[in-house]
């Protein structure tokens, strides 16, 4: 079956950087788009970043636009999350998650747009 697990969550002061990873196992990893979703407390998941089947093609979300770098490593299924200048509102657990096709056109930034959930992992960026 299909595993999706994020790791490298934790606890940064604000400025900070952090970098996520994400590892999907049981798929053809090379043949999906991925993306990266944020949930704060009470407030809807949200999209933010999506990388194309072959890594060339990046959408970024205003929010995170110039912070945030999305990239992934096909030889090791393996998908990444750079994150820098963080700021307190960047708290949230975030997910990575499989695209039903391979690329991010489109609604990328829908969840219902994604097949494949990770647990999520918790990013709290102090003030």
């Amino acid at each position: 079956q299909v595993q999706v697990a994020e790791s490298g969550g934790g606890l940064v002061q604000a400025g900070g950087s952090l970098n996520l990873s994400c590892t999907a196992s049981g798929l053809n990893f090379d043949s999906y788009a991925m993306g990266w979703f944020r949930q704060a407390p009470e407030k809807e998941r949200e999209g933010i970043l999506c990388v194309s089947s072959t890594g060339r093609n990046k959408v970024y979300a205003d929010s995170v636009k110039d912070r945030f770098t999305i990239s992934r490593d096909n030889s090791k299924n393996t998908l990444f999350l750079q994150m820098d200048s963080l700021k307190p509102e960047d708290t949230a657990v975030y997910y990575c998650a499989t695209r039903s096709n391979s690329h991010c056109a489109g609604s990328w930034n829908n969840v219902r747009n994604y097949d494949y959930w990770g647990q999520g992992t918790q990013v709290t960026v102090s003030s």
